[in-house]
């Protein structure tokens, strides 16, 4: 038998992207803090973690 479903149950809200924390502004311009992808191109950037670059759309990883 299915559990029923609570009705107080509170969904937990995930916080807001944080673009400063990509890109950097200097007068008109604006880089990109990422990397790009090598194997991807641009416009697909790289995740920075503790030890490594990673790609979200084709898994390329590259260790630092």
């Amino acid at each position: 038998m299915a559990k029923p479903i609570k009705k107080d149950a509170k969904k937990t809200k995930k916080p807001a992207y944080k673009i400063h924390n990509v890109y950097n502004v200097s007068g008109d311009k604006i880089e990109s803090k990422n990397k790009t992808c090598p194997k991807c191109g641009s416009g697909v950037f790289m995740a920075k973690h503790k030890d490594r670059w990673t790609c979200g759309k084709c898994k390329y990883m590259e260790k630092i």
